[in-house]
């Protein structure tokens, strides 16, 4: 019989004695290994699998660290990792949760910007053709940057040494720190639509990556690219590039720079319009002077043309009261021969001959109207005789004197002898207002 120990333990009591050894003796360590199993749920935690060439161990990534991650995670990514020893009690599992990671070899800064320009680059942000032209003379130029930084001081310098009467319109950010890429974001929104400024720089003086990594953040890419105004970036020095750099119309290399590339010199553009001012004045009075000499030739040929015109035009005059006279004469002749015609016309006419005609119709419908009158009264009275005779000949008029029809019930035959009938037959008598339904009692013969 095997002896049990004094104390038993549950396998809660167990995993929580594990747990509380491993946070004691790993509660900071340093491990590096290549992520597989990557997943990223809805509760913004990431969850992955730690491994070498033999091993592997669970990783978890909660919320408030995931938000803080500048570049992305992904599969076969080599990482060093900073963090805890714990174990997950339900499933008996230990894991690391993670305080701190980046990439091995390269700086977790450096492959965010990778990442970003990557993105950006394949959405066609950092295309030559969507870049705009600066404009030659902007009535205001915005401005971006800290108000207390070295470059804004550059840039007002340079512009009202070059062309005092550009407007300025400065739009104080942070340019760098937590919140400054959303207020540079946020400044370059507004003056787009403020429809101020003609040209926008956006800039600040020169540092290290960290201090830069505003002018790389992808809602300033953004801001940039939907600009409805030029817009010149002039971040840190020459040899710095940022995002911004890659997206803007127009990249100096500093604010210097800058400001040269939005604004002309003034006294050099005053004497290049004086020249051209110069120019064109001897060049209009050049083409004047030719102009006229070409409208005194032209006058001269004129004048030597008006005197056959002067001529052909009185000729004109001449040949056209002529015609005039000539043609009311015409007419005249031609309206006293239509008159003529007009008379002979009407004495023969149809209209005059039917007017005279007209005047017998009158009396030719009176003797017509007589006429019919007499033989319809010849017609009436011998439709009235022969009425009367067929009113005489009518068996109708037979029985107005007293005669009926007899006929048999239900052929109805006409009854002409006594014998066509037998005793109780029934006979039908037709009289000249009605009938009578009579039995046939007695046949009598003739007395």
């Amino acid at each position: 019989m095997v002896d049990r120990p004094q104390r038993i333990l549950t396998v809660s009591a167990l995993t929580a004695l594990v747990r509380e050894r491993l946070e004691g003796g790993f509660s900071d360590c340093w491990v590096e290994g290549e992520v597989s199993n990557l997943r990223t749920p809805s509760s913004g935690h990431i969850y992955f699998t730690l491994k070498d060439a033999t091993s592997q161990i669970r990783v978890v990534l909660f919320r408030p660290g995931a938000q803080r991650l500048r570049f992305a995670l992904k599969e076969g990514l080599q990482l060093v990792v900073r963090g805890r020893l714990t174990v997950y009690e339900p499933r008996g599992e230990y894991q690391i949760v993670l305080d701190y990671l980046e990439p091995k070899g390269l700086g977790a800064l450096q492959l965010a910007l990778e990442q970003l320009k990557e993105r950006l680059a394949r959405e066609g942000l950092f295309e030559q053709a969507r870049k705009r032209p600066l404009p030659f003379l902007p009535r205001r130029v915005g401005v971006v940057t800290s108000l207390t930084g070295a470059a804004l001081r550059d840039i007002l310098a340079v512009l009202r040494r070059r062309c005092p009467i550009v407007g300025i319109v400065v739009a104080p950010v942070p340019v760098q720190g937590d919140d400054a890429a959303a207020q540079i974001a946020s400044a370059i929104r507004a003056l787009s639509a403020s429809k101020l400024v003609d040209v926008m720089i956006v800039g600040r003086g020169g540092g290290s990556l960290e201090d830069l990594w505003s002018f790389n953040e992808e809602t300033v890419v953004r801001a940039i690219a939907a600009s409805d105004v030029p817009v010149v970036s002039a971040v840190g020095h020459e040899i710095d590039y940022t995002l911004a750099d890659f997206v803007a119309d127009y990249r100096a290399p500093t604010p210097s720079a800058a400001a040269e590339a939005v604004a002309p010199v003034l006294d050099d553009l005053v004497e290049v319009l004086r020249d051209r001012s110069t120019r064109l004045k001897l060049a209009v009075r050049s083409r004047l002077r030719e102009d006229r000499q070409e409208c005194a030739a032209a006058l001269r040929v004129l004048y030597a043309r008006t005197l056959p015109v002067e001529q052909a035009a009185q000729r004109l005059d001449d040949l056209t009261g002529r015609l005039g006279g000539s043609v009311m004469e015409t007419l005249s002749a031609w309206q006293r021969r239509a008159d003529a015609c007009r008379h002979a016309i009407e004495a023969c006419s149809p209209g005059a001959r039917i007017g005279s005609a007209l005047t017998l119709v009158p009396q030719l419908a009176k003797r017509m109207e007589q006429g019919l009158l007499a033989a319809l009264a010849l017609k009436h009275q011998a439709i009235r005789s022969i009425a009367s005779a067929l009113d005489g000949l009518s068996p109708l008029a037979i029985l107005g004197r007293g005669y009926s029809i007899v006929q048999t019930v239900p052929d109805g035959a006409v009854v002409k002898r006594a014998r066509d009938v037998s005793v109780g037959d029934d006979v039908l008598a037709k009289l000249a207002d009605g009938r009578l339904l009579c039995s046939v009692r007695k046949i009598l013969p003739n007395s």
